[in-house]
């Protein structure tokens, strides 16, 4: 699969469909559309078997181009977008990998915790207040911080209920989500490097990974609960 690549192709399709978003454009592209598809997911099964290489991934799911809009005030019925997310095997590994492929030099891949259930959230929570001092060596690590920068999402104004709003790690404990994004251009996209600039990037995530999964198999006192 060493061709494989997101084409410049794909990108401009997207585009179009982005200026042409209804059905009857859609059904007359749709054979070039099925064709694109094909390209994306051969792409994104490159991803995948990247990540078997260097990490316990055992799922990848490409959403469909279809969009939901039963109760959305955007009725556009496509996305404009190819998504693919990338499952670690659970419960004793935690975190996701997600690449985004999205023309105007939207493209993005994501790592993390976008939707951490509310318990997941609270042992996070506590870990930090107990102890901040290894995530924070973990993320402030400067080639970790290379590729990924800082933690994106969403937060509270102040201090969730029952934690100190002065505490030290206050900064992290609001965090609602705790994921990293990094952009590409179309040019970087649609470039035969890609996928192994993708598969370097996530290679270089895992320190946190390992970290957050021991967090989320254990108690507070380091006993497993799995």
């Amino acid at each position: 699969m060493s061709n494989v690549k997101f084409s410049k192709d794909i990108l401009d399709f997207l585009k179009q469909l982005g200026n042409n978003n209804n059905r009857e454009w859609f059904n007359e592209h749709k054979k070039t559309f099925k064709q694109l598809e094909t390209q994306a997911k051969l792409a994104n099964t490159q991803v995948f078997e990247n990540l078997k290489k260097h990490d316990n991934v055992d799922n990848m799911k490409m959403f469909r181009i279809y969009r939901d809009v039963r109760f959305s005030k955007d009725k556009q019925p496509y996305k404009t977008h190819f998504g693919c997310s990338f499952h670690r095997k659970k419960p004793e590994l935690r975190g996701g990998y997600y690449v985004h492929v999205q023309p105007n030099n939207e493209s993005f891949i994501a790592t993390g915790f976008w939707q951490p259930n509310k318990e997941d959230l609270l042992r996070i929570r506590k870990e930090f207040e107990q102890d901040d001092e290894e995530i924070r060596d973990i993320i402030n690590d400067n080639k970790f911080k290379s590729v990924w920068g800082d933690f994106q999402g969403e937060e509270l104004k102040t201090a969730p209920k029952n934690f100190d709003k002065e505490h030290p790690a206050i900064d992290l404990i609001r965090k609602k989500q705790y994921v990293f994004i990094k952009k590409y251009s179309d040019k970087e996209v649609a470039s035969d490097d890609f996928l192994k600039e993708v598969d370097n990037a996530f290679k270089t995530v895992r320190p946190y990974f390992d970290y957050m999964s021991d967090v989320l198999t254990t108690n507070l006192n380091g006993e497993s609960i799995i």
